[in-house]
């Protein structure tokens, strides 16, 4: 019989993690809120010619903000793997352990999804978490075959990316009526849940290596690398969202279809590299912060300890806001002011968090993943230690 090692203390945990997590929460609550504005045109989730902030989000959060959490993802993931490893849990039990993690994501993603916002990520998330636990024992070579594999296939010409999607929010996405919107999205959302993870796959393997190597938990013995992710990740993805967000912005006018099949995927895989940039951009901001916590980086920080539950209440403001019979505000905010209340929404996540932090809770939904994770085997004392986030 092993010994199973628990969740993370919070003691234990590193900064840079944890801050990234809490900003990557900004640029999802970005990222997601445009999606409910009404266009009688639409470009990319945007009314068409957005103006200056939608090619502001098109350029930087747009297709960048995901990746950066499959990264933060499978670093967790390989966090996990380490300590049960440490534990003295072999390989089959470990694996039990990333199922059952994945069991709940995927029942949470889909009450997620039935109740509050169609869009969910978190049954994607557990799909790709059920199958890529056979990925745990790969040599790193592999780890970046396949990663690579997987990034040139988003990058094929294709008009299913988002990016350059015409189509407007759809019953599913803005329900006319409570009862309705089960039959709307029961319909969609195994679609989103069984195909959303492919674009997940290559930031989640790459986590998987950095996870191994502690990269993100040290980062002062890898400041060339990280240094050099943050520029070149940076660089590629802005370079890669120019083309799209031009037209989102209005600049530039909308280009043939056959074009677009093209900047789409480019927009999405250079996004991938963006994602790369954002965490290890965050981490070397951490790592001057160390030293020197004050009450906004441990607020944020905060966040990040618990995304699981702030990501579902964005949610919440999104559908309280948007939804046709409740304030039915789709019609009503533009761009800017639907980002001013992104902003606004993570900011009160912020302050909740912060709350929790202080009084030592880990918040309810971070509670729930790990009790059902762990299962009875973790103690209470090490239980009521730990502090939570999606990975």
């Amino acid at each position: 019989m092993s010994v199973q090692g628990g969740p993370t203390g919070l003691s234990e945990r590193a900064l840079g993690p944890d801050l990234a997590r809490g900003f990557m929460l900004l640029f999802i609550a970005l990222a997601n809120s445009h999606y409910f504005i009404y266009g009688d045109r639409v470009f990319g989730g945007f009314p068409v010619e957005a103006g200056v902030v939608g090619m502001g989000i098109s350029t930087f959060v747009d297709g960048r903000a995901f990746p950066m959490f499959g990264v933060l993802f499978g670093y967790g993931v390989a966090q996990i793997v380490r300590r049960q490893r440490d534990a003295g849990t072999e390989w089959w039990g470990i694996r039990k352990l990333l199922w059952r993690r994945s069991l709940v994501l995927v029942v949470l993603g889909f009450l997620h999804a039935m109740l509050l916002y169609i869009g969910d990520i978190l049954a994607a998330y557990g799909v790709l978490l059920f199958l890529g636990v056979w990925a745990l024992r790969w040599k790193d070579r592999w780890l970046f075959i396949v990663a690579a594999f997987v990034l040139v296939l988003t990058a094929l010409p294709s008009d299913d990316s988002m990016a350059t999607a015409s189509d407007a929010a759809d019953p599913s996405m803005l329900p006319p009526d409570f009862i309705g919107q089960f039959g709307d999205r029961i319909v969609v959302q195994p679609f989103i849940a069984g195909l959303g993870w492919i674009g997940f796959v290559t930031p989640f393997l790459i986590g998987l290596w950095a996870g191994r190597r502690r990269i993100l938990e040290r980062p002062a013995e890898h400041l060339t690398l990280l240094t050099t992710t943050a520029v070149v990740g940076l660089t590629i993805a802005v370079a890669g969202a120019l083309p799209v967000s031009l037209v989102v912005g209005g600049v530039i006018d909308q280009p043939s279809d056959h074009a677009l099949n093209i900047l789409g995927p480019l927009h999405d895989a250079s996004g991938v590299f963006g994602g790369f940039g954002y965490a290890a951009l965050i981490v070397l901001i951490a790592l001057r912060l160390n030293d020197r916590q004050g009450p906004i980086t441990l607020a944020i920080a905060a966040v990040g300890q618990r995304s699981l539950t702030c990501y579902l209440s964005q949610s919440v403001m999104w559908a309280v806001v948007f939804t046709p019979y409740l304030l039915d505000l789709s019609r009503t905010l533009t761009p800017t002011t639907t980002a001013l209340l992104a902003v606004a929404t993570w900011l009160a996540t912020v302050v909740i968090a912060d709350q929790m932090r202080r009084v030592g809770y880990r918040g309810p939904f971070e509670l729930l993943i790990r009790r059902i994770t762990y299962q009875p085997r973790t103690t209470a004392a090490t239980r009521s230690r730990s502090s939570g986030s999606l990975a």
